[in-house]
């Protein structure tokens, strides 16, 4: 926990400095009060991509009004254990399609279009399986300063609920969580991010919503107009277990035009209860 506030202060010296710096971000290209969903921003207008994947820590930028915006993940494979207990799930096509409704606010949702759980016992050479259509979330993302690229910091909130839609690969009940994500552009292609999360779980064993929270840091450097990289440190916290589980998160993406970006990566566990994930997916703007 002293590392993840060492992070959070370091990132606010950053946004001292950068506000202090002569060199600016240029001015958003068009005034987005004009636009709405009716009224959708001209193709030739359109601000940067800025999706919330590939890593924990998420944009506080949405989607131009009146456009669509679709993050996929292709495949993801998470390796979990718990005790004596050991966890295999994957996914394939996590659709999260976004419609941008006015000049800060979007609208999106969370659509695991099919997941695989498998555990067992660590004495136990047999696997218990469930697999089939997840829990659909509804999310709504607005910003509160930044998301015209006029200001070197951007701030938003991502509020959303997770609905028991998969049965058996689902959770099993209704979970709720609010986000709040900060970007700083350092300037010379280099941005800071980081953000906190706080949700209310779902247990199907005990029928009870538990706490969890989830703060992370994030920098990002696009080394030219195709390649970027981001490293991520994240910490999680829930009532369900004891002390705080780490990983360093990796990830390259490639730009392959202004609305199509291609991305995979890894989740790195720094201790024994932590997730160990690998992934692939892509963005698609128009």
């Amino acid at each position: 926990m002293a590392r993840v506030l060492l992070l959070l202060l370091a990132l606010l010296g950053a946004v001292a400095a950068r506000a202090q710096s002569p060199d600016r971000p240029k001015t958003c290209p068009y005034d987005s009060a004009h636009f709405d969903l009716f009224h959708p921003v001209p193709r030739n207008q359109l601000r940067e991509l800025r999706p919330d994947r590939p890593g924990v820590t998420e944009s506080p930028f949405t989607v131009d009004a009146g456009h669509f915006q679709l993050e996929v993940d292709g495949f993801r494979l998470i390796n979990r254990r718990e005790d004596n207990q050991r966890e295999r799930e994957w996914h394939a096509a996590y659709l999260m399609p976004k419609l941008g409704l006015s000049r800060r606010t979007d609208l999106q949702l969370e659509i695991p279009v099919f997941a695989t759980q498998k555990q067992r016992q660590s004495d136990d050479p047999n696997w218990e399986r469930q697999r089939g259509f997840g829990d659909v979330a509804v999310r709504l993302k607005h910003n509160f300063l930044g998301d015209d690229e006029e200001c070197p910091v951007a701030l938003a909130a991502v509020g959303w609920v997770r609905l028991p839609t998969g049965g058996l690969a689902g959770a099993g009940g209704a979970e709720y969580g609010l986000i709040v994500p900060v970007d700083v552009n350092l300037g010379h292609h280099w941005d800071a991010e980081g953000q906190v999360e706080t949700k209310l779980c779902y247990d199907r064993e005990t029928r009870g919503h538990y706490l969890g929270v989830v703060p992370s840091v994030a920098l990002e450097h696009d080394f030219n107009d195709l390649f970027s990289f981001m490293v991520e440190g994240v910490a999680r916290w829930d009532a369900q277990h004891s002390g705080w589980r780490n990983s360093v998160n990796v990830a390259p993406m490639f730009n392959l035009n202004d609305n199509l970006q291609v991305d995979f990566g890894a989740h790195f566990a720094l201790n024994r209860e932590t997730d160990r994930e690998f992934f692939v997916g892509f963005t698609f703007r128009r």
